[in-house]
């Protein structure tokens, strides 16, 4: 059986979250965890150099204890791509959440590439989102897809795992 205990809160980025590592992680002692990172970070203008230090404090935590870590990426919805100085935040900020997590050697799940993949395949923006007005959380159909997606990726790792030590 799998548990999965959902500790997110809203609208918060690496800088607060790193203080919950030791309640909301630690004590509960999980196997995995995937840490979302940057969604709020570029929505609500937060300090590039804050959250990465913080995120960056965060993942070393987490390399100390006995779990698998998945790093997920912002999403991507019209509140992020739809101003200009939004955009460039995520721009900047996917970079270095993809490098942090390669340097941390933690896996990444580029959850931002994924929506705007589907975007170029002809998915209208407008499905990705839940239709609140600041048009910043997925709809129930793009976090569907995405936990199919992340679960595959999940899934491919242990295979390839097992096939490697076996």
């Amino acid at each position: 059986m799998i548990d999965i205990v959902n500790r997110g809160i809203g609208g918060q980025e690496a800088p607060e979250e790193f203080s919950r590592i030791e309640s909301d992680v630690i004590a509960e002692a999980p196997v995995m965890v995937i840490w979302q990172v940057g969604t709020n970070a570029v929505y609500r203008n937060y300090n590039f150099d804050q959250v990465q230090a913080t995120f960056e404090a965060g993942l070393d935590v987490l390399a100390g204890l006995p779990l698998d870590v998945v790093v997920m990426d912002s999403q991507y919805t019209q509140a992020i791509i739809g101003a200009p100085d939004v955009l460039k935040l995520a721009n900047q900020f996917m970079p270095m959440i993809a490098d942090v997590a390669a340097s941390r050697k933690v896996n990444l799940f580029r959850r931002f590439a994924l929506m705007k993949q589907w975007v170029a395949a002809g998915i209208p923006l407008s499905e990705l989102d839940d239709g609140a007005q600041e048009h910043l959380h997925t709809s129930e159909w793009a976090t569907d897809c995405v936990t199919q997606a992340l679960l595959g990726a999940i899934n491919d790792a242990v295979a390839r795992s097992a096939s490697t030590s076996s």
